[in-house]
């Protein structure tokens, strides 16, 4: 019975038909994560075992930054910005999570235990390893459609980051879409995981929704952090790129 899951992998094999017939171009990369993401859910269901037994703080913030550190060499590989492409990642997906997360710390939303750290950590994290992307591609876009504009604004004497101002306010606005569309219709088409599996646990409902509304109410923030950090940390890698490909 637990094998049962393999027939959806027919989903995969009818994706990697689509993308090859439409010469898309995506075969290897489906092919990859799919396998990717089956060994990597393996080892992390035998892996949180033990990881839920942690009672050292320290250890803790090893995992994160362990998660951090992974979510920035996929960020380098999906979003290349040159030799600083893990440098920009990290620091932006590092210091959104980290604000983030220590903040609600702070407040006691989130207690220093493994069974929350972790989980909650994860979802932290790949948000913004998600907005990172779709920011720096955004932005990146914007900057080479718009570079004449921009070299006007500079020779006229105005400061780089405002001649930028719109190209980064674009990116910023169309990487937070994925995020404000769940917010906007969860509990109605997007069902969420946590509150679901507290109630199933036996949390009375006013406990699950206040646990999953502080979860989604992080990942706006980290998303809005994250998509900020990244034309923050990435402008002058990519304007000198598109200065360079314009001349």
């Amino acid at each position: 019975m637990q094998y049962s899951f393999l027939a959806s992998y027919l989903l995969i094999i009818f994706a990697l038909w689509y993308s090859r017939r439409e010469q898309f171009g995506l075969e290897k990369m489906i092919l990859t994560n799919s396998i990717l993401a089956m060994v990597q859910l393996g080892v992390l269901g035998y892996a949180l075992v033990y990881l839920f037994k942690m009672e050292h703080p320290s250890l803790l913030f090893f995992v994160l930054l362990g998660m951090i550190t992974f979510g920035a060499h996929t960020a380098k590989k999906r979003s290349p910005l040159g030799e600083h492409s893990f440098k920009i990642a990290f620091f932006t997906i590092g210091a959104s999570s980290g604000i983030v997360f220590l903040s609600m710390m702070a407040f006691g939303v989130i207690h220093m235990v493994p069974h929350e750290m972790i989980p909650i950590g994860g979802m932290i994290i790949g948000n913004a390893l998600n907005v990172y992307t779709q920011s720096t591609e955004r932005f990146r876009a914007e900057v080479k459609n718009t570079i004449e504009t921009i070299e006007g604004m500079v020779a006229l004497g105005a400061p780089l980051k405002e001649a930028l101002s719109f190209a980064s306010k674009a990116s910023v606005k169309a990487s937070m879409i994925p995020t404000l569309n769940m917010l906007q219709t969860v509990g109605i088409i997007h069902i969420p995981g946590i509150t679901t599996g507290m109630l199933l646990a036996g949390a009375d409902p006013l406990s699950a929704i206040s646990y999953q509304l502080a979860v989604m109410y992080m990942m706006v923030a980290v998303a809005l952090l994250a998509a900020v950090f990244s034309t923050m940390f990435s402008y002058r890698v990519i304007i000198g790129a598109a200065f360079t490909t314009s001349r």
